[in-house]
């Protein structure tokens, strides 16, 4: 568009929407209208994520996100986000995954492996008896194997790297604004405006909806439904006597996880049928703990997986939304079809903190006219000609 900065206006500044604010500015020029209707991020799923970032998925899209954003995070973020003053207090924890399998689960990691094996994924199966000799404090009688990522795959401080990409973003010109955006105006499959909840109407060139699980409210006013909604899931912070050695993030047969966070651990688990209520209900408020999750479920398994765990401790536990594309639970990337200036960046199910720096950067050259062919397979219009993108590894 020359003879005018493009009018690139962000819907949502969690951190996939800085990401991509970010990229805009920092390499193409370009100050995106960065708009948020909660500046304190206070029920945000960038603010109460996990932060853990791993390889180990089975579609090449997935890998290749999380590549890229490890890359990014490992090599770029400490020295990019610093410059100029904005802090970036964030570490890398290298410590990998680790999925565990009884025998009825067996073939499904050994498919998987052999799927990131041919991707290029540094990942190791392991038989019971070498996952006993590297993990001594590991109870391992009734496994029947493992698959260990052995590089790129961890944790990190989630909420610093978004607080970074934001003030970043902003120190580098992004138009900040807080308010609430309640309608696309539409005119010939183009949008040309947003209306915002306090009256303003904000003219537009081109629009990106990265509003987490709110996304498909935005969505709803050109009556396009979007099956992108708010699930919670329990995170609980737990104390122990036990002294480990190097441990990965565990997943358990039972689905439930683990892995360290200072002198503590977090854990988690899938929610649990209850009577009377939907075993995993949209939008159940983040205040209402399931602390019968924990009781029931996930101490249980921990003190079975590990011995040593007996005595743990619930210091507290907080909940967070995944942003949930209940269509394949894989993220909504690319141009709206029908709409010719709208995209989307969404419905990550989970996966939103690890893949925003990537996310970020692939939209930010779509914006841009460019070709970005490796993310096409989360592009939207699967929706629409109902292909689901099946990942085999979710958790």
């Amino acid at each position: 568009m020359a003879g005018r900065e493009q009018r690139i206006a962000i819907i949502g500044a969690g951190v996939v929407g800085s990401a991509i604010a970010y990229f805009l500015a920092a390499r193409y020029g370009v100050r995106a209208h960065l708009i948020e209707r909660d500046p304190t991020f206070a029920g945000a799923s960038s603010a109460l994520s996990a932060s853990s970032i791993r390889q180990q998925f089975t579609c090449a899209v997935n890998i290749e996100l999380s590549r890229r954003s490890w890359r990014f995070l490992t090599e770029e973020a400490p020295s990019v986000l610093a410059e100029q003053g904005v802090a970036a207090a964030f570490s890398v924890v290298e410590r990998g995954y680790l999925y565990l399998a009884n025998e009825a689960g067996r073939a499904d990691l050994e498919r998987n492996v052999a799927t990131q094996q041919a991707h290029g994924v540094p990942v190791d199966r392991l038989e019971r008896d070498a996952l006993a000799v590297r993990w001594p404090w590991l109870r391992c009688d009734d496994l029947a194997a493992g698959a260990f990522g052995r590089e790129g795959e961890g944790w990190f401080d989630g909420p610093a790297l978004h607080a970074a990409f934001l003030r970043k973003a902003r120190a580098l010109g992004v138009h900040w604004r807080v308010g609430e955006v309640v309608g696309l105006l539409e005119r010939g499959r183009v949008v040309e405006a947003l209306a915002l909840a306090d009256g303003e109407r904000l003219e537009v060139d081109q629009v990106v909806i990265a509003a987490g699980a709110w996304s498909a409210r935005v969505l709803a006013s050109l009556g396009i439904s979007l099956p992108v909604v708010a699930r919670k899931r329990d995170i609980f912070v737990l104390s122990t006597p036990a002294r480990l050695d190097q441990v990965p993030l565990v997943i358990d047969p039972s689905g439930v996880w683990f892995r360290p966070e200072g002198r503590h651990y977090i854990a988690g688990a899938p929610p649990r049928p209850q009577a009377g209520a939907p075993c995993d209900p949209d939008e159940a408020p983040l205040s209402a703990i399931d602390h019968g999750l924990f009781d029931e479920v996930i101490w249980p398994a921990l003190a079975h997986r590990v011995p040593a765990f007996e005595a743990l401790r619930v210091e507290t536990a907080w909940a967070g939304y995944y942003e949930m594309n209940t269509f394949d639970h894989n993220g909504l990337v690319g141009a709206w079809p029908g709409l010719a200036n709208v995209h989307l960046a969404c419905g990550f199910s989970g996966h939103g903190m690890q893949q925003a720096p990537a996310v970020g950067e692939a939209v930010a050259e779509l914006l841009m006219g460019r070709d970005v062919p490796w993310i096409e397979p989360l592009s939207p219009t699967r929706l629409l000609q109902g292909r689901p993108l099946h990942e085999g590894n979710v958790i």
